[in-house]
């Protein structure tokens, strides 16, 4: 279950906004192995004041188009799994919206089996 923060700044139509986030959600089914029909997203719009990033750390140049996408998945997947998420969602990214590569920027947080809770109070992926 990942459940998926997409952080950009302001002034991008619904059209792209759901662009972005059909297209992690994809990423996340064909590379990351997460079932069609998990999908949880929260979309953050910025003022250009509350997004701050270097434009040029580790000499990647970046634009104000920048999205930062913040997943919080369990701990049971690999680097290489990992790998082909990144790269994926950047393939998907660039297609439709359009997005530069450099203006990606992806952080995974992995947390174990007991984190998660999908209602009525229980931990949903811990056998009991």
């Amino acid at each position: 279950m990942p459940l998926v923060r997409i952080s950009l700044i302001k002034g991008k139509p619904p059209t792209y906004i759901r662009a972005v986030a059909d297209g992690v959600h994809r990423a996340l089914h064909e590379a990351y192995n997460a079932p069609v029909d998990d999908r949880f997203q929260l979309i953050e719009q910025r003022e250009a004041g509350e997004l701050i990033y270097d434009p040029d750390y580790l000499g990647i140049h970046r634009t104000d188009d920048i999205i930062i996408i913040h997943v919080f998945a369990g701990n049971w997947r690999d680097a290489a799994m990992k790998q082909a998420f990144y790269n994926r969602v950047v393939e998907l990214l660039a297609d439709d919206p359009g997005m530069r590569p450099q203006d990606v920027q992806i952080v995974i947080s992995s947390n174990e089996r007991a984190d998660w809770s999908f209602g009525n109070g229980i931990a949903s992926y811990v056998a009991r």
